[in-house]
């Protein structure tokens, strides 16, 4: 198989499996015909293209490296996790509650967040985090870079906000990675550092579960691993909870199936406004719950509970109830993707 190749061709990033020659052509095309040449590149296949960035340097990994940084996966956690959770409103309050209430005694987090926050905003102290005051107005909140810079947390999952291609062109999501990633292991070696993937909006012109399908690959692996691991200053990989291709997964069965009791199609895992319209973005309750299982599954290395459970939300409430149906074909879609994913650091079944 010919090498993944980067190259840069006017102020486009290219990525793609061709030969050495094959790249010096396309470097010697003038920028005036390159995208011509490109829309025809599109379709061989296997052939990426991202004009995200001017190139500035930037590393990436090839796949098979990126890859080999999965080939030994984690050992399961020997006792309770202290996590801390940096990101939005698709981490929310309920669920890091959510993941401590199905781990049981001894675990613990803190988290900071925003509205639609960056983790570029999280880090530099000139960036706003938008929303900060109503989002962290909780006894969990705690500063993320004095938290981090501690080592006294075992995880660190971080949330990009979405539009993840958004936030790759203007907010240089590899760089915060891989910043996030090396002040944690800096402090704390032993701590094991985790990317939350993430979904767009229901209606996304270009497909919801079509995105799901292309874009963990195209950019959460393709660039915000690729790039933000390239440098080998993070102290090991950043693992990945794929919460968006556990979605995708359930979201095929259910609708398959004509629905399993109160989850009918994609849309029930997702909230209704104030208004009673459709949220096209943020969960509900059993969406939160499907995410938090699936956090607890990543983090624990065990199957997430396959009976229904009984969990409080941040405002009192009670989730509402499950049946047993549900909560099995949750936990077992939860776990065949989480154990058929390397990135997630679990140990992967066999056949």
């Amino acid at each position: 198989m010919a090498p993944w190749v980067t190259t840069c061709i006017g102020k486009a990033r290219v990525c793609s499996p061709v030969s050495r020659s094959a790249q010096a052509s396309l470097q010697a095309i003038p920028p005036p015909y390159f995208f011509q040449t490109m829309n025809f590149l599109r379709k061989i296949p296997y052939v990426m293209v991202l004009a995200l960035a001017a190139c500035g340097g930037q590393k990436a990994l090839e796949p098979a490296a990126l890859n080999e940084l999965y080939a030994q996966p984690l050992a399961p956690p020997a006792k309770p996790l202290r996590v801390f959770h940096i990101g939005h409103s698709l981490v929310n309050t309920d669920i890091p509650m959510m993941l401590e209430q199905l781990a049981g005694p001894g675990h613990d987090h803190r988290s900071q967040l925003g509205w639609g926050a960056s983790l570029k905003s999280h880090w530099e102290p000139d960036v706003p985090v938008n929303g900060f005051a109503e989002m962290n107005g909780h006894a969990r909140y705690q500063d993320a870079r004095k938290a981090v810079d501690s080592g006294q947390f075992d995880v660190v999952v971080l949330a990009e906000a979405v539009e993840i291609k958004d936030m790759i062109k203007y907010h240089d999501s590899p760089k915060y990675i891989r910043k996030w990633a090396h002040d944690a292991r800096a402090a704390n070696p032993q701590s094991r550092v985790y990317l939350y993937e993430l979904w767009h909006n229901l209606d996304d012109p270009a497909g919801w579960l079509e995105r799901l399908d292309r874009d963990l690959g195209l950019y959460w692996e393709g660039v915000l691993l690729a790039q933000g691991l390239a440098h080998q200053d993070t102290g090991g990989p950043v693992y990945v909870i794929p919460a968006g291709q556990v979605m995708a997964r359930l979201v095929r069965e259910i609708e398959k199936r004509g629905g399993v009791d109160r989850l009918r199609t994609r849309k029930d895992l997702f909230a209704l406004t104030d208004k009673g319209e459709q949220d096209t973005i943020h969960l509900s309750p059993l969406g939160n719950y499907l995410v938090a299982l699936t956090h607890y599954a990543v983090l624990y290395h065990r199957p997430p509970p396959a009976t229904p459970q009984r969990i409080q939300l941040v405002n009192g409430s009670q989730l509402p109830e499950i049946s047993p149906e549900l909560a099995g074909l949750m936990s077992e879609i939860i776990w065949s993707v989480v154990t058929s994913y390397p990135k997630t650091g679990v140990v992967q079944r066999k056949g």
